[in-house]
């Protein structure tokens, strides 16, 4: 899947329940749509829109689940339960949280990426990180990519902007991890994705940009205001 993204652009077809666009169907014509424009991927959350997505694409999928457990602020793909439902739907790249951050459980990262990899060997896995050292731990443990998904959403990074001082953190990033870099969050402009790929990343993650019409309309608003 790396060689089919490398340089493109993947499409996040993501909708929460508390979203207009939630249904598993829109998600389906969303990625259809996104696959029409040429993008090379979808990432998409749960195994009923992956299902459903997978029915009007042959794009591959970064496929993830979020879920919130009482003792873990970890909620991308956070135990292996939700790593077999992307298994059964066949998604071909797994993203998980690849933050410093201890699990539900108390487990912590290492012991969790050993039990996904012990379990599913050959099942390509992305590392969603907030920090370079987390980039650089992830490639240590065996990840296959890093993305930067999580920039500005933990307390170490908290209100950081991925493309602040002209995407800096992308850039160290790229320069000292030797597994593909991809870029997301806060992606929110043509231009900024091409300048992702100009700084080194493999490919570029858009979600928002694209797939949620309610923040599109609130950012073309607030432009407006006179």
């Amino acid at each position: 899947m790396l060689k089919e993204i490398r340089n493109g652009l993947v499409v996040s077809c993501q909708a929460l329940e508390d979203e207009p666009l939630h249904s598993s169907f829109i998600m389906g014509r969303m990625a259809l749509a996104a696959e029409q424009g040429g993008a090379l991927g979808i990432r998409a959350n749960t195994a009923v829109d992956i299902d459903e997505i997978k029915k009007s694409v042959k794009l591959p999928v970064i496929g993830i689940v979020k879920r919130d457990f009482p003792d873990s602020e970890v909620y991308i793909t956070p135990t292996i339960n939700e790593v077999d439902e992307l298994v059964r739907a066949g998604t071909e790249m797994i993203a998980i949280d690849g933050t410093s951050r201890t699990r539900p459980g108390g487990i912590n990262l290492q012991t969790f990426f050993s039990e996904v990899k012990s379990k599913y060997p050959s099942k390509l896995l992305m590392a969603d990180v907030s920090t370079v050292n987390e980039a650089l731990f992830a490639e240590q443990l065996g990840f296959d990519c890093v993305s930067t998904t999580l920039v500005g959403y933990t307390k170490e990074t908290a209100g950081q902007k991925l493309y602040e001082n002209d995407f800096q953190v992308l850039k160290e990033m790229v320069t000292k991890v030797k597994v593909p870099v991809i870029a997301e969050g806060n992606v929110l402009t043509p231009e900024m994705a091409r300048r992702c790929l100009e700084i080194g990343a493999h490919a570029v993650v858009v979600g928002g940009a694209i797939t949620r019409p309610q923040t599109i309309t609130k950012r073309f608003l607030e432009a407006m205001e006179l």
